[in-house]
This record gives structure tokens, C-alpha cells and sequence, in this order.
């Protein structure tokens, strides 16, 4: 009470905050007066003047610090020639249409304009001129040189309002660029080196990988910076679009997929369990009609948990005795003293489906009957007791041991490869929907994105599940692809010095803007008071009816030729729609993923009279629907939800279409409790109750504010859990963007580095020590290993060494790794002399880059399998966070150093001139076989006899001159068993980490 008596005298936060900036606003348009006495070229002539002053400002603070002194000035300048277009009737071509500038800045824009550039999210109701607004904040930070990106949500939107507003920053002297999918990297470069660059969130993502993941030299680079970006339509890019991370992956080297060769099994046994289902819904029918309640609801509770969506499950659900039944059953089995009765009813069904989690799960019985003749065909092999058991059998030989751990992990993957395939096919049979979670278009599956409807051509589900649906719909099944580089929005868009976002709705999800982007959200008023009138919804029992009344109330607004927008949560409810206005004779434009091109202009022409559009809920977002004539005395457009999104911020988005800049309009929701959100999240009970005291009948419809909230009750659960999914996204991604980061500035400071030997050095001088300490630091009383660092000298260095010469026993650890690190540069500078600078320098740089790469993408590989996994550490009552950052850091510390490793392996052989590297060989000794060259023992192999050794002296590389020194060429040992970890039980059953007991010989 007293909180609410203090807001009303003292107004809401977001009350105080635009007050204290109206003053600035003011000031704007004093400025904006004084302007107009100027002429074009003295108005221009003031971004050439801020441009070269703010140029002398070496430091990022104080040029802030002097764009906010500039701020009404430079604000004024942008609206001064908007006015200017206009009163000229400016006419320009947008999109190849001829188009007329007619917008000169409210002060509610103005106001909009000062909150971007403090980096805060403007939340504007749509139709108050979002894209204008942008023009005030981009104009001002773009005089700092540095460059301002614009965000959109597609290419076409992209392209309109860099071309739209381009005609007034080409007025004032700037520069503008458009980033568009299929552009070359030259041309990309030209548009990022602009003054103000527009672009949609996938191409700047997906330049930043390429940069720093891909390239190999400055040229290759496209991007110059991350200093200052607003976000338009910041809700749908920054939340909606934040659980999917970009991905850039290349096909995998191998394919092993047999999606195929299970489909028709798979096929069958969907097609088992639906009779399955509808024998047990028609036995549950006939128990309800013999008045046993109980079992009927048990029976259906079996088909709820084998097909959700099972047509007759879903007509008894109407019911409010067998809703209960139903629920009442579901809550006994959920208790923990029936898990096991609960265990046996799902093993009578073929699989069971989870809609909330999205998986589906085989029983025994589905198992049985994909694979009769193998019990074991859904069980992995224990391979550490198996390795350990070969270990220990005295009949074997090495050769064989490792022939029988070879095959045993070859059966091993295939297992695996095979589960996870039925897993993958099984879930894309009973949980993804044609035309719903995608469409076929030109024989390949197109993903459709859930919130905004739009196809998104080139996006792959991840983990074969793409796979899966294309061999489910009979179109060709791509390679497996493999992750090259990856990053998630939340990171790409917090690696900018300032952001700033605008929308129509941002206020319910302001505590996330927060959390995670540090974002506040400032609501501005519009500029003339909103005439929306916002309906009840209206609740029905089964969609059916839902429909049926949604095109009654279509067909009245048409004879009164109002014009009607309806908004579907899916293509698949949209089609619905139209078939039945075409059953109708009522004419109508369909608006879905299917119609992506034609988006704007349809859109645009929703207000006309009489016109009816059926568009999914977010289509066509950035576009406005400009009233027809006569239009406003008819109630302005009537806006029709046809379900309740997962997300109140999209209702209020559809709401928010009609009734813009103080335009009429009214808006409906209409809900069933057949709709996804209503069976998933609503109170169950409660609507049961709902309809019983109101005793639905057929087609008849509940309407009250109270229900209104119990829908919004459902919908914040529903965002509570997406944000959990969102931040937990995040928190895992926060361990890879920290090893992101070092990686790749470690790769533009090679890509940058004038002098790449420098490098290699660092290399050198940091990975011979250590491997020294690996070798020789003893450990509690273990023999230094010198027979074996020998051989890794000469296996990787042409040094030549033999024990007598190299005498590490008479040297410390640190004066034999310098005594090494002086032998292996020498031998590299006499390596080098014998090739042209310029090229030995690329060749540096080369082996760097390929060494990352290659080990990048094969820990992210193995990072992606860790996640997987790692969450099922939390059996062990242990936190996976946790767990996957402190096994996440020791693959990280592993791989930096098989970086180093990988750079000292490559140093001696790669060449840039084959007749130079040949020059240098033809210095080397003949070589002959010799008995006992020295050579370590691996945990697998044991000490090799024979060696190629030279005889003869070497001194042209080894480097002392002295005509003593040999050079060992020796091959890498191929492992012929999987690759054992340091930390990793040793597989020779000793009970020790690999590194302290076999692997201190490797």
C-alpha cells in the first residue's frame, strides 16, 4: 500500500528516468530551430568537424565523454534534415520500390534516441517509428570512426532500412553498408568498413567464427571491431533465438549413419504402438460406460504416456470425470511408493513420450522388437574391464591384445552408433511434426523457427536429429557434420563495448536483459494516446470449436468490411485456417514460413477494407499496417489470436499490429483446452473444475478476466522454465567463451604478428621445458626416464643425439632444457637458411593456424561430449556445472600444451620450397640400419630394436661442429587402441592414473 501511494506521487522508476532526460530534449529542438537557417552544406559540414575532433581522441572514455556534450546538437542535426527531405518530397528507391521520405522526429523519438545511446533496451510500441529512432543514436556514434552495426531480424529488413535511412545519412555525409547472406568476403569487408553497417544477428555471428576461426590472414578478415550495436527487435534475437547457439560445422570425415537401414523398423513399430493406443483408448471407453472409473483412467494415463496426441485420448479429455480420472491416476503413479507399478506400465507400451523434454524412450518390449535374436543389442560393452582382462591374459601376445582391444572398441561404436540412431529416428517420428517444427522444400528439410515462423534455410538440427527427419520424410540424408567453430548469441552480442536494443514489448522480460546483457529496459510513451481495446479471451473445450468460432467471428468482421489480422502459432494451424475460410468463400492472404519473400507487402496490406491475413503470430514484424480509408469508423483492424503463445511478450507483439499512432483497433485471444500450453502448463484440475461448474456444452465458451490470468499464470511458468534454459545454455557456454577467447587471440596474434618466429620460439621455450619435467622430475622414487626423452628428442627434432653425446645424467632439469632449447633453435635457423624469408615466415604462420585448428575442433568435439554426459554426474549428487568447468579446464590446460606439441612436431617437417627443403636433406648423412637405437617403451609396445640411424657426422644440423653428432629419423608408433587420458585409470589394471603408471614411459 505505501509503495503504491509513494509511486503515485512519485511515478514509477521508469517515470522518474524519462523526466530527467526531457530536458535534453528541449535543448535538441532549441538547436533544431537554429539549424534551419543553415544551408545543406553548413548543416553537413558539422559531421566532417565531429568527425576529425573525435579522431584526435585516442581514448574510448573520453570520446563517450564528448558524444554525450555533443548529443542535443548532433541530435538536432539528424532531425533538421529529416525536415529537410521531407519539405523537399524527397523520392528514392527502396528495395527496387520508389519510395518518398515523409518522417521528420516526434520527441517522443528524440527521447527513444537518448535512451540507445546510454545503452539501455527502448521499449516503443509498434507503429512509433522504431526505425527512425535508430537514425538519432547511430548518427552520434558513428562520428567516432570506429563503425555501429544495426541489427535486424531478417535480410529483407536489412536491406529496407539500410537503403530507407541511407538517404538520410547520405544527406548528412555518412556512410552506410548492408550485410546480406550470400555476399562475397570482399564485398563484406567494403560494408563493414563503412561509417553504419545493417545486418541481421546470423551474418555478424557467423563473421565473427569465420574471422577468428577460419581465416589465416588479415586479408581474410571482414570485420574491424565491436564497438557500439543496437538490437532491433531485441526480444526475439537476444531471447527468443539465445537457446540455439551458431554453429559453423563441415561435413564429418566419415559418415557411419544407418538411419535408413532402421527406418522401416522404426516405422513399424510407431505404427504398433498407435493400435496399441487405440485398443487401450477403446478399453478405457468401455470401462468408463461399466462405471469403473479407476481403470479407465489408469488406461488412458498408458495412452498419455505412449501418444500424447492420440485422437480419442484427446475427446475424452473433453470430459471433465475422465480428466480427473485421468489426473488422478497420473499423480497415484507419480508418487514414490508406486515407482515401480509406474516402471511396469510403461514397459507395456512399445515407448513412451515425454512432449515437455522432448524425448522419447524405448521399453524392453520396443527393444525386443527391433532386435529379437540380441539381448544385449541396447547395452554398451564395459571397455575398461574388457581391456583389463586382455591385459591379463599370460596366452596372448602384444600383437593380439591389441587386435582383440581394437575390435573390442570397434563393437563398442557401433553399439553406440546404432542406439543412438534408433534414439534419434524414434524422436523424430512421434515429436516432430511436418509443417509444424519444419517444412520440405527442393527435397531437403527446412527447420521453422518456433517464434517467429520463418524458415531458416542452412540451420541443421544438431546430434543426427536433421538426420533422423530427413530419412523419416524420404528426402536425401546429408553427411554428418562436425562443429568447426561456435559461439551463442548472449556471447557474440556481450563482446561489444555498447549495446542497445529497441522493441515493442521488452518490459516482461526486463530481468533477463539485466541478468545476463546488464540491459535496463526504458519504457517510452508513444506519441499519441493507444486506442486498443483488448477482448477476454475466450476458452473452448476442444480446438474444433475454437476454429469453428474463430471463423464465425471472421466472417462477421468481413460483412462489416473490417479488416481482420489472425495469428497461428504454426504453418499447420494456419493452412487449417485458411482451408476452412476457403470452405467459407471468404477471401483471405496466408502469411506463413512458406511465404517468406511476399512477408512486407502483404503485411503492409492488412488495413484495407474487408481484408482478412492469416500470418504466423510474428511474420512480418518491422512492417506497417497502415489503415485504409473508412477503416477507422469500422473499429480499426481486429486482431485475432487463434492460441496463446509459450511467451506473453509474443501476445502482446500480435496485440500490439493494430491501433498504431493512436489508430482504433480492438484484439482477441481464442483459447481451447486442447492447446499445447493449456495440456502442458495449465492447472489441470482447475480447468477440470472450470468446466464442471459451468457445465460446458458443445461449442459453448468461457470469458472472464480471472480465466485471462490463469492463462498468463500457465504462459510465466513456461518463460520461467525457458529462461532457466536460457541462463543454464549460458553458464555452460561461459566456460567455452573463456577458452574461446584465448584461443582465438592466440590465433590473431599469429594471424597480426609481423615476426611469426618470435612465436614459434615462445613455443619452443615453453613446451621443451615441460616436456623435460614430464620426463625427467622425478616423482616420489621413480628413475628419471632418459632412454625415453632421448627418443622423443630425436623423434621430433634432427638433432641427432645419442646418450653419450646428448649426457643429460650430468645435468640438471633446468640446464638440460636450455642445453635442448639452444641445439633445436640453431638447428631451425639453419633449417631456415636455406629458404626465402618471406615464405618461411608464411610457412610460421601456418604451422601455428593448422596446429589450433585441427585441436580446436577436436576439443570441441570432445566438449560437446562431455555435456552430454556430464549431466549424469548428478546421480552421484553432484552438481554437472560443476563438474564440466573442472574437467572442462584440464582438456583445456591438454589441449593448449598438444598445441605446442603439435607446432614442435611440424617445425622440421614442412617446407616452404621442396627443392630448398631438399638442398637441406642433401646435408644430412646416408643412412644405414643399426641395432639399439635408443627408443622408450610405450604402456602398448615394447622398445623397438631396430632403428634407422645415420652414420656419420651432422654437424651442418646438429650444430657442434665436431663431426660427432647422429640424427635419428624415427616414425610416430601408430596407436592401434583407443587413446588413453593422463588422468584416466591406466588400462594395464594397476589401479593408478595412466600418467603415473604406464604413461610415464610414453
Amino acid at each position: 500500500m505505501v509503495g503504491w501511494i509513494l509511486k503515485k506521487i512519485l511515478g514509477s522508476k521508469n517515470q522518474r528516468e524519462l523526466k530527467r532526460l526531457m530536458p535534453i530534449v528541449h535543448r535538441t529542438n532549441e538547436f533544431d530551430e537554429r539549424f534551419k537557417s543553415l544551408s545543406d552544406e553548413a548543416l553537413r559540414a558539422k559531421t566532417a568537424i565531429w568527425k576529425e575532433e573525435l579522431a584526435q581522441i585516442p581514448e574510448l572514455e573520453d570520446q563517450w565523454k564528448r558524444l554525450d556534450e555533443i548529443l542535443p546538437e548532433a541530435f538536432a542535426v539528424v532531425k533538421n534534415a529529416a525536415r529537410r527531405l521531407k519539405d523537399r518530397q524527397d523520392t528514392f528507391m527502396v528495395c527496387d520500390q520508389p519510395m518518398k521520405w515523409d518522417m521528420v522526429h516526434f520527441d517522443v523519438q528524440l527521447l527513444g534516441g537518448i535512451v540507445l545511446h546510454r545503452g539501455r533496451i527502448a521499449e516503443m510500441a509498434t507503429g512509433e517509428g522504431k526505425t527512425l529512432v535508430a537514425t538519432l543514436p547511430l548518427y552520434l556514434n558513428a562520428l567516432t570512426g570506429r563503425g555501429v552495426h544495426l541489427v535486424t531480424v531478417n535480410d529483407y529488413l536489412a536491406r529496407r532500412d539500410a537503403e530507407w535511412m541511407g538517404r538520410l545519412y547520405d544527406f548528412l555525409g555518412l556512410t552506410v553498408g548492408c550485410i546480406q547472406h550470400d555476399q562475397e568476403p570482399d564485398l563484406r569487408r567494403e560494408q563493414y568498413a563503412m561509417d553504419i553497417t545493417y545486418g541481421t544477428n546470423s551474418e555478424f555471428g557467423f563473421d565473427y567464427l569465420r574471422d577468428n576461426g577460419m581465416a589465416t590472414t588479415r586479408e581474410q578478415q571482414v570485420q574491424r571491431g565491436y564497438y557500439y550495436a543496437i538490437v532491433d527487435e531485441v526480444d526475439s534475437i537476444l531471447i527468443d533465438e539465445a537457446r540455439t547457439p551458431l554453429i559453423i560445422s563441415g561435413p564429418a570425415t566419415i559418415s557411419t549413419h544407418q538411419y535408413d537401414k532402421w527406418k522401416p523398423l522404426i516405422e513399424q513399430l510407431v505404427r504398433k504402438q498407435n493400435m496399441l493406443c487405440n485398443r487401450l483408448a477403446s478399453e478405457a471407453i468401455e470401462k468408463f460406460e461399466q462405471g469403473d472409473v479407476e481403470t479407465g483412467g489408469r488406461l488412458m494415463f498408458k495412452v498419455k504416456l505412449g501418444q500424447p496426441r492420440n485422437k480419442q485420448l484427446l475427446r475424452m479429455m473433453e470430459d471433465p470425470d475422465k480428466r480427473r480420472a485421468v489426473d488422478k491416476a497420473e499423480l497415484s503413479f507419480y508418487q514414490d511408493t508406486r515407482k515401480e507399478e509406474l516402471f511396469a506400465l510403461k514397459e507395456e507400451l512399445f515407448f513412451t513420450i515425454d512432449e515437455k523434454s522432448n524425448e522419447a524412450d524405448l521399453s524392453e518390449q520396443g527393444r525386443n522388437f527391433l532386435n529379437p535374436d540380441d539381448p544385449n543389442a541396447f547395452v554398451l560393452p564395459d571397455l575398461i574391464n574388457e581391456f583389463t582382462e586382455i591385459d591379463l591374459d599370460p596366452s596372448l601376445s602384444q600383437e593380439e591384445k591389441d587386435k582383440r582391444k581394437a575390435e573390442r572398441q570397434q563393437h563398442c561404436d557401433a553399439q553406440a552408433e546404432r542406439i543412438h540412431n534408433i534414439s534419434q529416428l524414434l524422436r523424430a517420428y512421434c515429436l516432430f511434426e511436418k509443417d509444424v517444427q519444419y517444412v520440405i522444400e527442393e527435397n531437403k528439410v527446412v527447420i521453422v523457427d518456433e517464434f517467429t515462423g520463418r524458415k531458416m534455410p542452412g540451420r541443421r538440427w544438431s546430434d543426427g536429429l536433421h538426420q533422423a527427419v530427413e530419412a523419416k520424410e524420404g528426402v536425401q540424408i546429408d553427411r554428418e557434420t562436425q562443429t568447426l567453430a561456435t559461439i551463442t548469441i548472449q556471447n557474440y552480442f556481450r563482446l561489444y563495448q555498447k549495446l542497445a536494443g529497441m522493441t515493442g514489448t521488452a518490459e516482461t522480460e526486463a530481468a533477463e536483459f539485466h541478468d545476463i546483457y546488464k540491459l535496463d529496459v526504458n519504457v517510452i510513451p508513444t506519441n499519441r494516446p493507444v486506442a486498443r481495446k483488448d477482448h477476454n479471451d475466450r476458452i473452448y473445450k476442444t480446438r474444433r470449436e475454437k476454429y469453428n468460432a474463430v471463423i464465425n467471428e471472421i466472417r462477421d468482421c468481413h460483412t462489416r468490411e473490417q479488416p481482420v489480422l489472425v495469428g497461428t502459432v504454426s504453418v499447420e494451424a494456419s493452412e487449417l485456417l485458411s482451408r476452412m475460410l476457403k470452405r467459407e468463400k471468404i477471401p483471405h492472404n496466408v502469411l506463413n514460413a512458406k511465404f517468406h519473400m511476399q512477408e512486407a507487402e502483404i503485411v503492409s496490406r492488412a488495413g484495407q477494407p474487408g481484408t482478412v491475413t492469416i500470418s504466423t503470430n510474428m511474420a512480418g514484424r518491422g512492417t506497417d499496417i497502415k489503415l485504409g480509408a473508412s477503416v477507422p469508423d469500422r473499429g480499426g483492424l481486429f486482431v485475432i489470436g487463434t492460441e496463446r503463445h509459450e511467451a506473453r511478450r509474443i501476445d502482446r507483439q500480435l496485440r500490439g499490429r493494430c491501433a498504431r499512432q493512436g489508430d482504433p483497433g480492438s484484439s482477441r485471444f481464442y483459447v481451447s483446452f486442447e492447446d499445447d500450453l493449456m495440456r502442458n502448463f495449465g492447472a489441470a484440475d482447475r480447468m477440470t473444475r472450470i468446466m464442471e461448474r459451468f457445465g460446458l456444452e458443445e461449442g459453448q465458451e468461457l470469458e472472464h478476466r480471472w480465466l485471462n490470468k490463469s492463462v498468463e499464470t500457465a504462459q510465466k511458468r513456461v518463460e520461467q522454465r525457458n529462461y532457466l534454459i536460457r541462463k543454464r545454455t549460458l553458464d555452460f557456454d561461459d566456460v567455452m567463451n573463456m577458452q574461446r577467447e584465448v584461443v582465438y587471440t592466440y590465433r590473431n596474434e599469429t594471424i597480426d604478428s609481423e615476426e611469426p618466429r618470435t612465436l614459434i620460439y615462445e613455443v619452443i621455450d615453453e613446451a621443451v621445458p615441460a616436456k623435460v619435467q614430464e620426463y625427467l622430475a622425478a616423482e616420489r622414487d621413480e628413475e628419471p626416464n632418459y632412454t625415453g626423452f632421448l627418443n622423443w628428442v630425436n623423434t621430433t627434432f634432427p638433432l641427432g643425439l645419442t646418450k653419450e653425446k646428448a649426457q643429460f645424467e650430468t645435468r640438471t632439469v633446468d640446464e638440460n632444457a636450455q642445453f635442448l632449447i639452444g641445439k633445436i633453435k640453431d638447428a631451425y635457423e639453419r633449417k631456415s637458411s636455406h629458404e626465402e624469408p618471406a615464405a618461411v615466415k608464411s610457412l610460421e604462420r601456418y604451422i601455428i593456424l593448422n596446429a589450433i585448428d585441427r585441436l580446436w575442433q577436436e576439443h570441441l568435439y570432445a566438449m560437446d561430449a562431455l555435456r552430454e554426459g556430464v549431466y549424469l554426474r548428478g546421480y552421484a549428487q553432484k552438481d554437472p556445472l560443476i563438474e564440466y568447468k573442472t574437467e572442462a579446464y584440464d582438456m583445456f590446460v591438454e589441449l593448449m600444451a598438444n598445441i605446442k606439441n603439435e607446432v614442435l612436431h611440424n617445425l622440421f617437417r614442412s617446407t616452404s620450397n621442396l627443392q630448398a627443403f631438399e638442398n637441406f636433406l642433401a646435408t644430412l648423412p646416408q643412412f644405414l640400419l643399426r641395432e639399439h637405437a635408443p627408443a622408450a617403451p610405450t604402456a602398448n609396445a615394447p622398445a623397438r630394436g631396430r632403428q634407422l640411424q645415420p652414420v656419420g657426422a651432422m654437424a651442418a644440423v646438429a650444430g657442434d661442429g665436431d663431426g660427432a653428432g647422429e640424427m635419428t629419423l624415427d616414425l610416430p608408433i601408430r596407436r592401434s587402441i583407443p587413446k588413453v587420458g593422463r588422468n584416466e585409470p591406466c588400462p594395464c589394471g594397476s589401479g593408478k592414473k595412466y600418467k603415473n603408471c604406464c604413461g610415464r614411459v610414453a
